[in-house]
């Protein structure tokens, strides 16, 4: 079997929340040696967690998400001790990724300007709010405001309750993957060109590129968009969420043939008849008499049975699952996306690749690492003895 796509490149990862260690996950899950550089202390995310038990053992489950395979060193980068370390840890990685403000990793003297002078075939991926340059570039981001600003929060949830924020941390976990690509881009350059270089993600660009067509329906034709709901983007009237005996289902029904299989499964091919829904302008118009149809026919129902009634007549659907209920699915199982995991307190389950390789296939390469597990050991490689590493220790810079 070929080894994994990333096997012979070498990660400096300085960084912290989200965004960042997503993306360098990504490319840890690819075969990347990823050195991930915490505080004296570890890294704050491994103490924040649903689970008291795991916050206090520093490997909050959350954080053992997007920071499982890499290897750990803690360092004061402060200290001139510290700086003085990445500076030669770098003369012999491929990338370095940090997700600070514009501007705070320079001012540590290891930014993109000192650290490509020590090597020119240094890949700098630098996530942010919104870029190294323009008006907004020093402004503090966070997830929400990027959701907000981008336009996502105008687009979602029902328009009597106000805009609303996606269920999960959309915005960092899009700059995360757009940052995993943008790396492995720029890696693919240096084969022609020889040279490393900066890589400017913006978190508020990453999230926009998600919904590019609906600002496309903007720019191009003027259009204004609004909240919509659990509706989907063809504005169809039925393609939403509909209530059904014990839940909900959605339905994408988005042509005439699926619409009669829709009607004929539910034991209503009378309103096929119906002047009301005789084409899309005229459900369109009363879709609240055809939601009432649908509902009252699946009144009786649940769930998982109408999907199965209703995809084995070819009719776009799916019910609800809870996190717990797709964990379970044999699917994820058949294409192994958890993995058993290592941790000093048992194994656990964490998602690996969500894409397949025909070759070297990619996936979750070592233990979770406590926090400076790996100080020694990197450090060594990087030339300093034994002696030279206690020093280190006792001057409290790693």
């Amino acid at each position: 079997m070929s080894a994994a796509p990333l096997a012979n490149i070498r990660v400096l990862d300085f960084t912290h929340y989200l965004a960042g260690p997503f993306g360098t996950f990504q490319l840890a899950l690819q075969g990347a040696d990823v050195i991930k550089v915490e505080p004296r202390g570890g890294d704050t995310g491994r103490t924040s967690s649903v689970s008291q038990e795991w916050g206090e053992r520093g490997m909050g489950p959350f954080w053992m998400a997007i920071n499982a395979g890499k290897r750990s060193i803690t360092l004061d980068v402060t200290k001139p001790d510290g700086k003085a370390i990445v500076h030669r840890l770098v003369q012999d990685v491929d990338v370095v990724c940090e997700n600070f403000r514009p501007g705070v990793m320079e001012r540590l003297g290891i930014g993109w300007t000192q650290l490509s002078k020590i090597n020119p075939r240094l890949i700098y991926c630098a996530v942010s709010g919104f870029g190294s340059t323009g008006p907004e570039s020093g402004t503090p981001s966070f997830d929400g405001k990027i959701q907000a600003m981008s336009g996502l929060m105008s687009l979602t949830g029902e328009p009597a309750m106000g805009p609303m924020r996606a269920g999960f941390a959309v915005a960092d976990a899009t700059s995360g993957l757009m940052s995993a690509f943008a790396v492995a881009t720029a890696l693919y350059q240096r084969t022609q060109t020889g040279r490393g270089q900066f890589v400017d993600v913006s978190m508020l660009e990453s999230l926009m590129t998600l919904f590019s067509g609906l600002v496309a329906e903007h720019t191009v034709a003027g259009f204004m968009h609004t909240q919509f709901g659990n509706g989907s983007v063809s504005r169809k009237p039925t393609a939403q969420r509909f209530r059904c005996g014990d839940g909900y289902i959605v339905l994408a029904v988005l042509t005439d043939r699926q619409f009669e299989s829709l009607m004929t499964t539910l034991g209503r091919a009378d309103a096929l008849q119906d002047p009301r829904f005789a084409d899309w302008p005229s459900r369109t118009e009363h879709s609240a008499a055809l939601r009432e149809v649908i509902e009252t026919a699946m009144d009786g129902g649940d769930a998982k049975e109408w999907e199965r009634r209703l995809s084995a007549a070819s009719v776009p659907c799916g019910s609800i699952y809870s996190i717990p209920d797709i964990v379970a699915h044999p699917q994820l199982a058949h294409r192994g996306l958890l993995e058993d995991v290592e941790t000093p307190y048992g194994p656990v389950k964490l998602m690996g690749p969500a894409f397949h390789l025909a070759h070297g296939q990619g996936g979750i390469t070592g233990p979770v690492s406590t926090a400076g597990e790996h100080t020694d050991e990197v450090l060594a490689s990087a030339g300093y003895d034994a002696a030279a590493i206690a020093g280190l220790r006792t001057r409290e810079v790693i």
